[in-house]
């Protein structure tokens, strides 16, 4: 069902219904439709008679939220993706040099800020500003339902220049994507949801809108913090939650741990689950089932692996259903079971494409197939297995040696709590192989680590050198801040200690 007809469709039959809950602000569905309905009115007004001044074609209006996790958000994100609007979202938490050239790039028609507990909607074209709180006088238009093939949302991923790539999406294949991960996951109007991720990455993004089109209610919260969310999850008495590792990692070692056996399931994306994760979770969430999935911003889902799939550090589960995959060659030729090329997609989820010229990389079609560059193979049951991306791998010594194996295997480790390899410049290597681990609260023992990396990698593939790092620094969206990172170990920052 299409997002803004499951909005008004909730909003006349279950009007009292809690939808989005965010810092202690709750909309029911029929507040969420009547403020979305006023903000269209808004928009409406703001950009009358301005013409279409955006990057996209025909008579859409872009509209920028620029709002990270704010009460409001819900309200703006379903008026920005009424029919004959598109959504581009951009996190406040980035640099505002980098938030100016996406503006810079996409030309928006309205960029919607933060103010307080309302919100600032700046017109480009015209240079009107309007500011906007729940519960105004605002006259209403309610929210359209779009064609399939209209733009409905741009995300932006990481490019290999430093400057993120935006993603155009269509409302076909989100409308596919919705039913499918629906079905799949077995979401309901029960299925109160919690994601303390940034709204504005799509992990998040799409807990939220799958939820709401659900007819259940969306919990978030401005900043994850895993006391307050461990009490949330207790009084809201949440059935579902949707993050990645580093935030489950951090509930697990949260003390609250009685207070949250609501939690029936919990979904994960965005890296991958160890089988110590797994133990640590099986205390605090005893009731809930575990489903993890890879995927891509450009791709959609890819693969989904429960308890007994991902028992390989590399492996990350089976095709999504209605996903095809297949491992080419650098001939875009297939390759057989166990031999590592190109993964390849086959699917009705995939985006539009690119908004410009791109940097070169990520997106790649071979007639119906579509890649980002990740590298793997295919196992002969199917078991997809993710060894690294192109781009992302590290030259040392003549070998070829992918990060994201190592970082696998250093985490199998039990007295590993996470873990960022990488190739810093060296003058008879090329590369040195490096790595920063932290520790899972215990003292590791190196020659135990050693012989751990013995077992499953060769030689080469070791990190000449590693730091010890008690809390790795993080992303908003919880991925390790790869930048920063580099920076320490530059700067010889004292949160480094080298581990001999």
């Amino acid at each position: 069902m299409p997002f803004a007809a499951a909005i008004a469709r909730h909003a006349e039959q279950i009007p009292q219904v809690p939808a989005f809950r965010m810092e202690g602000r709750v909309f029911t569905f029929r507040e969420l439709a009547l403020c979305a309905g006023q903000l269209v009115s808004a928009f409406g007004r703001l950009t009358a008679d301005t013409g279409n001044k955006n990057v996209l074609p025909a008579t859409t209006k872009l509209i920028a939220l620029e709002i990270g996790n704010h009460p409001l958000f819900a309200a703006a994100f379903v008026a920005a993706t009424s029919g004959g609007h598109c959504v581009v979202l951009i996190d406040p938490h980035l640099p505002e040099t980098t938030r100016a050239a996406m503006r810079e790039q996409l030309r928006p028609d309205i960029t919607v800020r933060a103010d307080g507990e309302g919100l600032r909607l700046d017109a480009t074209a015209s240079g009107q500003s309007l500011l906007f709180a729940a519960g105004s006088d605002e006259d209403m238009t309610p929210i359209a339902i779009g064609a399939d093939d209209e733009p409905f949302l741009v995300v932006f991923t990481s490019g290999t220049t430093g400057m993120p790539k935006a993603i155009v999406r269509d409302r076909g294949s989100w409308r596919r994507s919705l039913k499918m991960g629906q079905d799949f996951f077995g979401i309901n109007s029960d299925t109160r949801t919690f994601a303390p991720g940034p709204l504005a990455h799509g992990l998040t993004l799409y807990a939220f809108a799958e939820t709401l089109v659900a007819g259940a209610e969306f919990v978030g919260m401005a900043h994850f913090d895993a006391a307050r969310a461990s009490e949330t999850i207790a009084s809201q008495d949440v059935r579902r939650l949707v993050l990645v590792p580093t935030m489950l990692r951090r509930l697990c070692a949260s003390p609250s741990h009685a207070a949250l056996a609501s939690v029936q399931k919990i979904t994960v994306a965005g890296a991958k689950l160890t089988p110590a994760d797994r133990a640590a979770a099986a205390t605090p969430f005893s009731q809930a089932d575990i489903v993890e999935y890879y995927g891509a911003s450009e791709l959609g889902f890819i693969s989904v692996a429960g308890p007994g799939d991902t028992a390989s550090a590399t492996a990350v589960g089976r095709a999504f259903p209605g996903v095809g995959l297949i491992v080419l060659d650098e001939s875009e030729k297939p390759l057989p079971s166990g031999e590592a090329g190109t993964i390849f997609v086959n699917s009705d989820l995939i985006s539009s494409g690119y908004i410009g010229t791109g940097d070169g990389a990520g997106l790649r079609r071979v007639g119906r197939l579509a890649t980002v560059g990740d590298l793997g193979f295919l196992s002969a049951d199917g078991t997809l297995h993710l060894v690294g991306r192109s781009g992302g791998m590290v030259l040392s010594g003549g070998n070829n040696i992918y990060p994201q194996e190592v970082e696998a295997t250093l985490v199998g480790h039990a007295d590993v709590h996470a873990a960022f390899v990488l190739g810093l410049d060296h003058p008879d290597l090329g590369s040195e192989l490096v790595a920063v681990i932290e520790p899972n609260g215990a003292t590791i023992d190196r020659a135990a680590l050693d012989r751990h990396l013995d077992s499953h990698l060769p030689r080469y593939k070791h990190p000449r050198r590693i730091w010890l790092c008690h809390t790795l620094p993080m992303t908003q969206s919880g991925k390790v801040a790869a930048g920063t990172l580099k920076q320490w170990i530059v700067d010889g920052h004292d949160a480094l200690e080298p581990f001999v």
